[in-house]
C-alpha cells in the first residue's frame, strides 16, 4: 500500500545553488547528499516533514555530472523542473507486482537501491499520464544517512531504465 509522498525529484543545474534557494526559500532542511556515479548525478535531498510510518518527505534536487545520463538528457530536453514523483510504500517488492497487474510497466524487474539505501523501482510514465513515478521503501531510521555523507550508490531515482536512454520517458 502506497502510504504517503515520499519524494518530489528536481532536475536543475547547479545543485549547490539550488539548494541554497530551497534553504532561503522555504527553509527546507538539507538531510542527505550523494553522487550516484553509475547513474550519472550529485543529489541532495532536503527534509520536508516526518511522517508517523517512519519516512519523511523530500524534495530531491537532481544535478546530471555528465550530458549523457538520463538526467542529462532530460534536463537538455525540458530544462530545469519536475522529474518525477516518488510514492512511500511499506513494501515495493508487492506493491510494483500489484501495479504491473494492473497493466502499467514497471521498470526494473525487481527494485533496486536508492538514495539513503531505500529500495526503489520505477514506472512508465506513459501508462502514468505523463508522470514518471517511482515507489520507495524507505531503509530503517537507523540505515539512513546524514547530510554529511557523500557516497556512490548503484540505483539512484533518475534513471529508470534503457527507456530513459531512448527519450521513451518523456513527459
Amino acid at each position: 500500500m502506497l502510504t504517503r509522498i515520499d519524494h518530489i525529484g528536481i532536475a536543475c543545474s547547479d545543485l549547490d545553488a539550488t539548494v541554497e534557494f530551497y534553504r532561503a526559500t522555504y527553509g527546507f532542511e538539507l538531510f542527505h547528499t550523494e553522487v550516484n556515479e553509475e547513474q550519472g548525478v550529485r543529489e541532495a535531498m532536503l527534509r520536508i516533514n516526518g511522517t508517523s510510518d517512519g519516512g519523511a518527505s523530500y524534495i530531491q534536487l537532481l544535478e546530471p555530472t555528465r550530458e549523457d545520463s538520463a538526467v542529462g538528457k532530460w534536463l537538455a530536453r525540458n530544462g530545469e523542473g519536475v522529474h518525477h514523483v516518488a510514492f512511500g510504500s511499506e513494501d515495493v517488492g508487492a506493491d510494483s507486482e500489484s501495479i504491473r497487474d494492473k497493466g502499467v510497466r514497471v521498470l526494473y524487474e525487481e527494485p533496486r537501491r536508492g538514495s539513503m539505501d531505500s529500495r526503489i523501482t520505477f514506472l512508465h510514465p506513459k501508462d502514468c499520464h505523463g508522470v514518471l513515478t517511482e515507489i520507495v521503501t524507505s531503509a530503517p531510521a537507523s540505515a539512513k544517512t546524514s547530510a554529511t555523507t557523500s557516497q556512490d550508490s548503484p540505483a539512484a531515482a533518475p534513471a529508470a531504465s534503457s527507456a530513459a536512454d531512448e527519450g521513451t520517458l518523456d513527459h
